[in-house]
């Protein structure tokens, strides 16, 4: 394989009014560099028709490198994306989920640290830069800053949106590293983790975001904001 390649894994529970947008977006994104991409879909054991189109979307599109598995019972975000991992074949891979709150052509940005040979890993922040951003939850920001500063403290570094969706790792490392959560904990876990990898290159970029409400199929709440803390406490303390 002379070229290099993308995984992006992208976990999904009942996302049927989203998923068929997100996955034609991703289909049609060019990336820099001739970089190819794979996508691996876990689909955590939905009860609407989320497979159905995801399964749809497959046969029509045979030319994308596109992977289909699915949990037999709902097992949780982390889960899903520590078996994308396991899967993975990519030099690179990240994590794009089903709905549309991130845009997927700034994937191209995010990879750009990396090619050019400054990172290792590259986070996409929803709270710097001039992109676009959806106005919803006053609290959320709150409790997203609160959670990003407390792990700052733990981990010593200086990001600004610890809890973005949008990270980019080298495939190798990231497989290297043992994860546990299977649920929302998987960003602070996976933060804690990668700050002690030995000379690892961490950088961030401004990126877009289109935030849901509840209404419209948002999932993230309070219990798993208390589940955050105990995982900055766990892996930066007590499980290392």
């Amino acid at each position: 394989m002379n070229f290099k390649l993308l995984t992006i894994i992208m976990p999904a529970f009942n996302e049927s009014k989203s998923i068929e947008s997100v996955l034609l977006k991703l289909s049609e994104i060019e990336l820099p560099n001739d970089i190819q991409k794979e996508i691996i879909i876990i689909d955590d054991c939905s009860t609407d028709d989320t497979e159905v189109k995801i399964l749809n979307f497959i046969k029509l599109n045979k030319e994308h490198r596109i992977h289909f598995f699915k949990h037999q019972k709902n097992k949780g975000k982390g889960a899903a994306i520590q078996l994308g991992i396991q899967k993975a074949i990519g030099d690179y891979l990240m994590v794009q989920d089903a709905d549309l709150e991130y845009d997927p052509e700034e994937i191209k940005d995010l990879l750009k640290p990396i090619i050019n040979g400054r990172a290792d890993v590259v986070y996409g922040s929803r709270f710097i830069g001039g992109k676009p951003h959806r106005i919803l939850f006053f609290w959320h920001t709150v409790g997203n800053k609160f959670l990003t500063n407390l792990s700052n403290a733990f981990t010593n570094l200086n990001l600004t949106d610890m809890e973005t969706c949008y990270k980019v790792f080298d495939t190798k490392m990231i497989q290297s590293i043992r994860l546990k959560e299977n649920r929302f904990g998987f960003e602070p876990e996976v933060t804690a983790k990668i700050s002690r990898v030995s000379n690892v290159r961490i950088y961030e970029i401004g990126i877009s975001y289109y935030g849901r409400t509840y209404e419209e199929g948002k999932k993230i709440g309070w219990k798993d904001g208390f589940r955050a803390i105990y995982c900055i406490i766990k892996y930066n303390v007590f499980s290392k």
